[in-house]
């Protein structure tokens, strides 16, 4: 099983430990790449212009690294929410019919462009609540490592 990550933006060092401890715990359930995309610099105050273009630009980035055959879910504040034990069988289900991979995107600080939200195969909401894409990056592995402890009824999940 292979699950990858495309998110946008470095993340930072109190974020960092967080993530690289539920990939260490995620290793003994699948393979997990995380692929850290650049984020576009823009001005203090941007104009919708210059969101639009960075916008783009980052998601033109991603575009050139996912494959034809990718399996692709955003994240997107618009779609469906789940509990920990529908994310799990989202997750099982989607392994499942998918070759035992699937990809997220995490967008940058605005978004996704629109031609990536026309490349994703589905798209999930973690939270109606608005985080950090750094923060998001976290709570996405959290839930993925909480779903296969569920899927292999293992004490973590409460």
């Amino acid at each position: 099983m292979k699950i990858k990550i495309y998110a946008i933006g470095k993340i930072k060092d109190f974020y960092k430990l967080g993530v690289d401890e539920y990939i260490k715990r995620l290793s003994s359930y699948c393979k997990i790449e995380i692929i850290e995309l650049k984020d576009e610099a823009i001005s203090e105050k941007p104009s919708d212009k210059e969101i639009k273009k960075a916008i783009e630009i980052e998601g033109k980035r991603v575009l050139t690294l996912i494959k034809d055959n990718e399996y692709l879910v955003s994240l997107d504040l618009n779609k469906k929410e789940y509990t920990s034990i529908e994310f799990a069988s989202f997750i099982s289900k989607e392994l499942e019919s998918h070759g035992a991979n699937i990809s997220f995107v995490i967008g940058g600080s605005y978004g996704l462009s629109d031609e990536l939200k026309e490349r994703v195969n589905n798209s999930i909401c973690l939270s109606k609540m608005t985080f950090p894409h750094q923060l998001a990056r976290l709570i996405l592995l959290e839930q993925i490592y909480r779903a296969f402890k569920i899927l292999n009824n293992e004490t973590y999940h409460k």
